[in-house]
């Protein structure tokens, strides 16, 4: 064998040995981050003007993407409470029986109050503290000049789920945005 085969051998290796790694990440990260009922997504957020990355971050936070979840009184990917499934389809027009913990209407309604709410406060952080702590708490944080100095935006968060909330969606969303879109899992 020449020495030249041999470095071409070596360089060969080392190339496939990079290119393991790098599938190796984003099979990890594909495992972090996963992403179903991705057509879902993207319809609802664009009827919604919404990035489909936010509302995978967020159902990713909220549900990690089990349609059957429940966490309180809150179900389905997107968390919502009868309540607020109820105002939403309201909100929508939507007249008949709907089931909000079925996978799409959980996403329609879903994308709708977190459009709702974006608007409200015209800032998403703020939005998503909303759509985790309820908009009663986030109006008197506004109010409150430890929590707010414009009344638009918060400062701080004084409930640490919410706080943590917000965070958790907001490194979702950066990742989602890096990944290279696929089919769902």
């Amino acid at each position: 064998m020449s020495k030249l085969f041999k470095v071409f051998l070596a360089v060969l290796a080392i190339v496939i040995a990079i290119l393991g790694a790098m599938g190796g990440y984003e099979t990890s990260r594909r495992i972090k981050y996963p992403v179903a009922y991705s057509d879902l997504i993207v319809e609802y957020a664009a009827k919604n003007d919404l990035d489909p990355c936010l509302v995978m971050a967020v159902i990713k936070a909220e549900s990690n993407f089990v349609p059957e979840a429940h966490s309180g009184f809150a179900g389905g990917l997107m968390q919502l409470t009868e309540e607020t499934a109820e105002w939403t389809a309201n909100d929508m027009g939507l007249i008949e029986d709907y089931d909000y913990m079925d996978p799409e209407t959980n996403i329609k309604l879903g994308c709708h109050y977190l459009k709702h709410l974006i608007d409200i406060y015209g800032n998403t952080d703020t939005a998503l503290a909303a759509y985790n702590g309820g908009m009663g708490n986030v109006a008197s944080w506004l109010e409150d000049s430890d929590c707010s100095d414009d009344g638009v935006t918060l400062k701080y968060i004084p409930f640490a789920e919410t706080r943590h909330y917000v965070d958790k969606v907001n490194d979702n969303w950066e990742n989602y945005k890096t990944m290279e879109p696929v089919e769902d899992n």
